[in-house]
């Protein structure tokens, strides 16, 4: 099975339960990279782009690729949840984001671990705590941030999300320790 075809599949899925106007952000990058970045769910920007990461999360993404030595398009970086979940702010009456809940989440994990498949990298980074409990069950990131993980024969890095850092500045220094960890990783395992 290729990945168009797991793409296909999921958008007749969520159409059928969300509608034919629901707007889907898939995977991007490398179909044979060798890391995989797996974040929570687009948000507004994603969602209008059609691409995860273009905001000001994927902003900060983009300078921890940098310290990381590796070019954006050396990665494929997904979502765990492919739509926008929001809810309406009372006041403004206008879409905020939100996490995904159980059910987002559960018709979704069976993509991602397609695309987990298909794509068979070397080491996949969870970005936040929604794609560690995805695939882990009931870990905490504040946990386990930083520490390489097994993960059904592949090595998996949980990393703060790059959103995180917008709302908590106090978790930058550890964000930026916890990618230089992961560079030495990666060098040490090439």
């Amino acid at each position: 099975m290729d990945l168009n075809t797991v793409y296909e599949q999921y958008r007749d899925r969520i159409r059928d339960i969300y509608g034919e106007d629901v707007k889907i952000v898939y995977g991007v990058g490398n179909i044979d990279a060798e890391i995989m970045l797996i974040g929570e769910a687009p948000g507004r920007f994603e969602e209008e782009q059609g691409k995860p990461f273009v905001g000001q999360a994927g902003k900060n993404l983009d300078e921890f690729i940098n310290i990381l030595e590796i070019k954006r398009e050396d990665l494929f970086i997904t979502n765990v949840v492919k739509i926008r979940p929001y809810k309406i702010n009372e006041k403004t009456g206008r879409k905020v984001n939100r996490a995904p809940n159980k059910k987002e989440i559960e018709l979704s994990l069976d993509t991602l671990l397609k695309e987990i498949e298909i794509v068979s990298p070397k080491i996949i980074v969870t970005l936040g705590n929604t794609p560690l409990k995805a695939l882990l069950g009931d870990i905490k990131i504040g946990d386990v941030h930083g520490k390489v993980i097994e993960y059904n024969g592949r090595f998996l890095y949980p990393l703060y999300h790059p959103a995180s850092i917008i709302y908590n500045r106090a978790l930058y220094d550890v964000y930026i320790e916890d990618l230089k960890n992961l560079k030495k990783y990666i060098k040490s395992n090439n």
